[in-house]
């Protein structure tokens, strides 16, 4: 069956969604194409005044390239200029051949203004698609080929750790790694953090002044060689830290990551701020000084901050190629305490769980 932006086989229940009929609008090149699709757990309903949508989908797509598929990032618009009007899914570790199908869900909550909820149709489209050999097809206003290329990054990193254990020491090596792997991930703390450019501070707690620590890994292209913040309940207020280039290629954009410890002493991975630069080899540079980093709460209450230690998490070259942490990197003891597994990891986990080891062992040598 042909495909185009407007699709025939769109299961919609009008009942639900008050006759706003969704649109799935692709580019006539595209390289994927909804077979199916059923939006029939979907909901809306009148809040004040704007329509909240509850979108539950579940499509069929179909890789209509000649590469494999190894990752997507869809674009969800209910409003264009309303806040909680947009949102997006991305989807890793995907392994889909020449004309093969995959199913993506769509589970996303969205507002849009009530006087335009007849005339707005909810809208989605896409943003990028990552192949096997690290090309790209989208638009890219989310910034997916970057999150998609590290995502493939990491998975053959896993990929390939996961299948030298199996030279190495055999099926039961292999065994014994993802049972601890799996004991792992039920127990690490991981926290998101937000940045607020302008650095304009929420709460009025006293402020104190915090030198951060740095954990410095052996083959990372970046080393941060110092910085400090003035750290008031859960933010970090105009966070002064320097970076310097030790590689012999520009730098154009990094990620660094932070382990916070609160006041027991207890230690939270608190994710990745993002920071764009024209890092030349070499140079030196001052990041994140017109910010804050604002940290979520733990159980209704602010997480109280006595120390942050920042790590270099990602990097990406001025030539697009990119640098991650190796397994090596982060068998490092505070890292192995707070890191949680890759998106790979978790997906041969699953197939561990579901199918055994023969089934992971044959999942690993399709790489």
């Amino acid at each position: 069956m042909r495909s185009s932006s407007v699709l025939g086989l769109i299961l919609w229940s009008s009942a639900a969604f008050a006759g706003v009929l969704p649109k799935i609008d692709l580019p006539k090149d595209s390289p994927v194409a909804v077979i199916a699709s059923d939006y029939g757990e979907s909901s809306e309903t009148a809040r004040g005044g704007a329509m909240l949508l509850d979108l539950h989908a579940a499509l069929t797509l179909r890789n209509s390239s000649q590469r494999r598929i190894r990752g997507i990032t869809l674009l969800v618009t209910a409003q264009e200029v309303t806040p909680g009007g947009k949102g997006s899914v991305t989807v890793t570790s995907l392994d889909v051949g020449p004309f093969e199908t995959f199913p993506l869900h769509i589970d996303l909550r969205l507002l849009r203004p009530l006087q335009a909820s007849s005339a707005a149709p909810v809208q989605i489209g896409l943003d990028g698609v990552l192949f096997d050999d690290l090309s790209f097809y989208g638009s890219d206003k989310l910034g997916s080929r970057r999150t998609l290329t590290l995502s493939e990054f990491e998975a053959r990193r896993d990929r390939k750790y996961f299948k030298s254990l199996v030279a190495e020491g055999g099926p039961e090596r292999l065994r014994r790694e993802i049972l601890e792997s799996m004991d792992h991930s039920a127990h690490f703390p991981t926290l998101d953090v937000q940045m607020v450019r302008g650095g304009r501070a929420t709460n009025f707690e006293p402020e104190k002044q915090v030198q951060f620590a740095f954990l410095r890994l052996p083959d990372s292209p970046v080393d941060p060689m110092g910085g400090m913040a003035r750290i008031a309940g859960n933010e970090a207020r105009a966070p002064r830290l320097e970076v310097k280039n030790r590689s012999d290629r520009p730098i154009r954009y990094l990620e660094i990551g932070w382990i916070l410890e609160d006041h027991g002493g207890r230690q939270f991975l608190a994710g990745s701020v993002p920071a764009e630069l024209n890092l030349a080899p070499g140079q030196k540079s001052q990041i994140l000084e017109n910010a804050t980093l604002k940290f979520p709460t733990r159980g209704g209450t602010p997480l109280a901050i006595e120390a942050m230690t920042g790590f270099v998490s990602s990097v990406e070259f001025a030539d697009g190629s990119m640098w991650i942490p190796s397994r090596a990197d982060l068998g490092v003891p505070q890292l192995q305490r707070v890191m949680a597994p890759s998106g790979e990891e978790q997906r041969l986990i699953q197939i561990y769980r579901k199918k055994g080891l023969a089934a992971l062992i044959a999942e690993l040598n399709k790489f």
